[in-house]
């Protein structure tokens, strides 16, 4: 039997304790404050500031971010994520340019490129991250990009406006297993989700998709998962802890321990996957400069 979804302790399960192994180092180097002051020069927004990801003073030290465009107010409402819900105000012809010259200056090898939700454009945004991505092919030859995009409400049309413009990679993330998307996702559908990802590989893109685990899911609907994912010849995949970003997020049910990861990522292996990165602090950008060149 499928275990019920129960949201009446949120409160309790916001604050379990933190493990020894999701204690985080902040970064203090000049990478991380070089970073930070390019982006803030630059005008531009980072999911790493954003979604208040715990990977940020490692990440920023190495010289690498993951930019997100369309502004910083998101149309949808996921219950996991800290991105602030609204109605957008920003659309930034010149974005792009400054995405592209900030990754130049950066010298990155490696560009990841996400985005809010933009429900209330007609296309969503695909014609912006079309244009980063040429921006970024101009401005840093010899760049690989990769986008993380939202669902486009599964308009493959507007799909297609990005992979014109080539990225190496198409990224697209189902965040959680079949039975907890409504709850934790909302607006999101698992199935368009798996055919976003399924239009690219059929036009031969490396695809990519990510998880998290701590949501009250089993270990048998990650795997299930992981097969979906294998289903339509998914190339990678990342798994990583949830942690909440407030009290008023989705509760967490659990930690999985470090071994626990390493048997998921043993797993995937398994089922065919080319390149997994699973651990307690993994997210959907982590070491995603590594990850292409694997």
């Amino acid at each position: 039997m499928a275990k019920k979804t129960d949201l009446s302790n949120i409160e309790k399960n916001t604050y379990l304790r933190r493990p020894e192994w999701l204690k985080i180092k902040l970064g203090s180097d000049s990478n991380y404050s070089s970073v930070r002051k390019l982006i803030k020069r630059q005008k531009l927004h980072t999911v790493c500031e954003s979604a208040r990801c715990p990977n940020i003073g490692e990440c920023w030290a190495r010289r690498t971010a993951t930019f997100m465009i369309l502004g910083n107010i998101c149309t949808r409402s996921c219950r996991f994520c800290n991105i602030r819900t609204g109605k957008p105000t920003e659309y930034d012809l010149e974005e792009p340019l400054r995405v592209a010259e900030a990754v130049a200056e950066l010298g990155l090898r490696h560009a990841v490129i996400t985005s809010v939700a933009r429900d209330d454009l007609s296309d969503g945004g695909a014609s912006i991250f079309a244009e980063t991505i040429r921006q970024i092919n101009s401005h840093a030859p010899g760049c690989n990009v990769e986008v993380l995009i939202p669902d486009f409400k599964g308009d493959l049309d507007d799909l297609d406006k990005v992979l014109d413009a080539k990225p190496q990679i198409l990224n697209h993330n189902l965040e959680t297993v079949e039975r907890l998307q409504k709850p934790v996702r909302v607006q999101a559908f698992y199935e368009r989700s798996l055919s976003v990802l399924s239009h690219a590989k059929k036009r031969g893109f490396i695809i990519k998709s990510g998880m998290m685990v701590g949501l009250g899911e089993t270990s048998i609907e990650v795997i299930q998962t992981m097969k979906d994912l294998r289903a339509i010849d998914c190339d990678i995949i990342t798994i990583g802890q949830y942690l909440p970003p407030t009290k008023m997020h989705y509760p967490i049910d659990r930690f999985y321990s470090p071994q626990e990861f390493d048997e998921f990522k043993e797993t995937a292996i398994q089922l065919g996957f080319k390149h997994v990165e699973s651990g307690p602090l993994v997210r959907s950008s982590y070491h995603a400069d590594e990850q292409v060149i694997k």
